[in-house]
């Protein structure tokens, strides 16, 4: 199996998505010891914006097709998104516009665009300060979780998992409850990628 594993959280040691990537990964790797783990920080290591590039020799476009080749690859992509301001951080965004790519991720056809990145399995490690799931006063405010939903399903990936610690900032206890509930979901969610 190949995993690859991103984190986008600023908060570094005090992240609540890290540490569920992390649990996430260790539980795939117990389950499948001879798995390929390829791991970039994309906060440590960001990504640039996306911009044109002409020359395939530069740097950019050389990141930008590891980027895309790692993506295509892996059978289990485990993320970490963080819920900032409604919707992801912009460096996991400069991670999806280079994976996001026209005849290599996804095509255009006469039927409409077609996803080419199927097969593979996504579970996102999702951390929110707030409540905005399903049935949630702020849910329409959700522009994270909605967005990846939409976007891994316009590459072809049907198989997501979520793996949700929300409501962090309420207090305390409703931290410790969010991150129990959220480690209680790792066991489905990966067992569903073995």
């Amino acid at each position: 199996m190949k995993l690859l594993h991103l984190d986008a959280s600023a908060l570094g040691s005090h992240s609540v998505s890290r540490g569920l990537t992390a649990a996430i990964v260790a539980e795939l790797k117990a389950n499948n010891p001879a798995a390929e783990v390829i791991y970039h920080d994309l906060v440590a290591n960001p990504l640039a914006h996306w911009t044109p590039v002409a020359d395939a020799s530069d740097p950019v476009a050389v990141q930008a097709s590891q980027m895309i080749d790692e993506f295509l690859a892996a059978d289990v992509v485990v993320i970490g998104a963080p819920m900032y301001n409604f919707s992801i951080p912009s460096q996991l965004k400069a991670w999806i516009d280079r994976i996001a790519v026209a005849g290599k991720s996804f095509r255009y056809t006469a039927n409409g665009p077609e996803g080419l990145a199927g097969g593979k399995r996504v579970i996102i490690a999702s951390s929110r300060g707030g409540i905005y799931s399903e049935g949630s006063a702020a849910q329409p405010m959700d522009f994270q979780e909605t967005y990846l939903r939409a976007l891994f399903g316009f590459l072809g990936v049907t198989d997501i998992e979520f793996v949700r610690a929300e409501g962090v900032n309420f207090s305390e206890d409703h931290k410790v409850e969010a991150l129990k509930s959220a480690h209680a979901s790792i066991g489905v969610a990966t067992r569903k990628a073995a």
